[in-house]
């Protein structure tokens, strides 16, 4: 509410506006008037004042429609109304009540009367205001703190949670999504012989494998804060350096390798206990790869473009079952390290020259 507080009055009498006006002028508040119920909504909707002193008995709309009109439209914001009158009987006083008007005040006027309605008034609407307040900020806390975890759920589709949390809450936008080229540590990994199972099994049996696999495998790529661009089935591309810069990509994607290798390892015997023949395979390389967000309006996904993304699927296609096979330039990354066996020159399909391989072995003392 403002201060001091604007009060309208609203009498077809001029000497009646006069005397109202001029006490309450006294009284230090702000005082605008009108003559009529045409003139009374005109103001309210001009000035928006504090309070109105309104009365009933009045030349083309009455003061209880007046009220009625400002207690409906949804655009102003909460007046009280006074109601002035000479009629107060119990049948009057409701009809102004039930009409909308917050108080009555009787003709002729009673000075300390009008002072102390004024004031409760003024008191209500002050309250009611700060109330108003307090929800609309509640209220832009709560769009803020939705938009925040819409904006972390999007993120979180393909990035750690910690990281897609970090950039919600340093206040990083998602700009960093946009189409963009650089150097990545690309991750291919999937099952062998999961293509042959998975002609024989029982879909039941499939999505329970699936189920295993995933909840092994998914917890290392959230701890090494890897980017999982898609699930193609038992297949997975991870890679590192992007959208969140890190100092060691290559590292990182090692050390997840080895750990997932570790981790299917384990599931193997259950499987094979099944009577589901199954191995794994895991294919790297590192170079520069075209990043960004593709899909439409209701699914988007993060995903990596390039020679680099094509040939770690290659090496992944490639891998027998417990190697993880990378390329030369990834491999003098780690060397230091992760222990590596020395495959020598290989023919690559899709690549116009061969490359040379590495086969991981395990994480050095």
């Amino acid at each position: 509410m403002r201060d001091p507080a604007r009060i309208l009055v609203v009498d077809d009498v001029a000497d009646n506006v006069e005397i109202l006006r001029m006490r309450l002028t006294a009284l230090g508040y702000e005082v605008v008037v009108a003559e009529d119920g045409e003139q009374a909504l005109a103001q309210v909707a001009a000035t928006l004042p504090d309070l109105v002193l309104l009365d009933i008995m009045m030349p083309k709309i009455d003061g209880l429609e007046v009220v009625r009109r400002i207690k409906a439209d949804r655009n102003l914001p909460f007046i009280p109304v006074i109601l002035v009158t000479a009629k107060v009987s119990p049948k009057d006083v409701v009809a102004g009540l039930d009409a909308g008007g917050d108080d009555y005040l009787p003709k002729p006027i009673d000075h300390g009367a009008l002072v102390a309605r004024v004031r409760a008034m003024l008191r209500i609407k002050a309250l009611h205001d700060e109330v108003h307040a307090l929800n609309q900020g509640l209220a832009a806390k709560v769009t803020a703190q939705v938009d925040e975890i819409e904006r972390v759920n999007r993120l979180r589709r393909f990035l750690a949670p910690q990281l897609a949390e970090a950039i919600v809450s340093s206040g990083g936008d998602e700009k960093i999504l946009q189409n963009h080229r650089r150097e990545v540590a690309a991750f291919f990994c999937d099952l062998r012989g999961f293509t042959s199972f998975s002609e024989t099994a029982e879909p039941e049996d499939i999505m329970a494998l699936l189920s295993e696999y995933h909840g092994a495998v998914g917890p290392l790529i959230r701890k090494y804060e890897g980017t999982l661009d898609r699930f193609t089935g038992d297949g997975m591309l991870v890679f590192f350096n992007d959208p969140v810069p890190c100092p060691d990509p290559a590292a990182r994607a090692a050390k997840l390798a080895l750990e997932m290798r570790d981790a299917v390892a384990k599931l193997v015997p259950v499987w094979t206990r099944r009577g589901h023949a199954l191995g794994f395979g895991i294919g790297m390389a590192q170079g520069y790869a075209t990043l960004g967000r593709i899909g439409f309006e209701d699914r988007f996904d993060y995903t990596a473009i390039g020679a680099v993304i094509n040939l770690a699927a290659r090496l992944c296609g490639d891998a027998k079952d417990g190697q993880i096979l990378v390329t030369g330039r990834l491999a003098t990354e780690i060397e230091d390290i992760i222990e590596m066996e020395d495959l020598g020159e290989r023919e690559v399909r899709g690549m116009s020259r061969s490359i040379a391989v590495h086969n991981l072995v395990r994480v050095k003392d």
